[in-house]
């Protein structure tokens, strides 16, 4: 299709970037990086009393219209496109101060915006320990005579944020008995047995539990008969906080 195809229509001047070699209609400059059509005739960007504007390449929304509000004038930039037929956008002209106005309001944003990521995280971090710490509690509750740092190193690795481990499930979250199990159960069949092992040496996983079967009901029995003081045995589950 040829270049001569119109313009998109804009609110204000409408500026182009030629595909071919054109020269100013006015003052004879060329060839032109940037033009104004007027009457058929193009102009650069001085004859058309747009020489004093800056270019903004398109990409960063915020910064293209926080400078355009600035800006008293500006204009659209836009470049033909052969293969689709059609006027595209490039970005816009504005007045060097407005940009800079307009720079430094982004960047005020961008310095809040890290600020409250580094609130949120914090306020996860936070949240995160003691969810782990009441999971660690209720696997002590569960079973007593699990060790309480071997209860705490259970409870962080099933809690994990965003790990999709039992903890983290919906059952996790409320400290219910089951999904409690069931992260104490994964964790004896991993550390306490040979199940990796056989894993790695080419057996079935559903053949490798039933061989650790025993190990791990051994294991989680003694574990539920309780230490010597039965710590941890009162209350029930609590917590309060929310996975983002």
């Amino acid at each position: 299709m040829a270049t001569t195809a119109t313009p998109p229509p804009s609110n204000g001047p409408l500026v182009v970037q030629p595909l071919k070699r054109r020269h100013c209609g006015e003052c004879g400059r060329g060839p032109l990086p940037l033009l104004v059509m007027e009457e058929g005739t193009p102009r650069c960007l001085d004859c058309a009393d747009l020489g004093h504007l800056v270019f903004l390449p398109r990409g960063d929304t915020a910064l293209t219209r926080r400078s355009r509000e600035e800006s008293g004038l500006s204009a659209v930039v836009v470049r033909f496109h052969r293969r689709r037929g059609r006027y595209e956008r490039q970005g816009v002209l504005v007045e060097e101060a407005a940009l800079a106005r307009a720079e430094e309001r982004c960047l005020a944003d961008a310095e809040a915006r890290r600020r409250r990521r580094t609130r949120d995280a914090r306020r996860r971090a936070a949240e995160d320990v003691r969810f782990t710490d009441a999971f660690a509690r209720n696997i002590r509750r569960l079973f007593p005579g699990c060790p309480a740092d071997r209860a705490h190193a259970i409870a962080a690795h099933a809690s994990v944020r965003g790990s999709g481990r039992v903890g983290r499930s919906a059952a996790g979250r409320a400290l219910s008995e089951a999904a409690v199990v069931s992260a104490v159960r994964a964790a004896v069949r991993h550390t306490e047995t040979p199940y990796d092992q056989l894993l790695m040496s080419g057996v079935a996983r559903h053949e490798a539990r039933r061989r650790i079967a025993a190990a791990v009901d051994g294991t989680m029995a003694c574990w539920r008969e309780g230490g010597p003081d039965g710590e941890g045995r009162e209350g029930g589950p609590a917590w309060e906080g929310e996975d983002d």
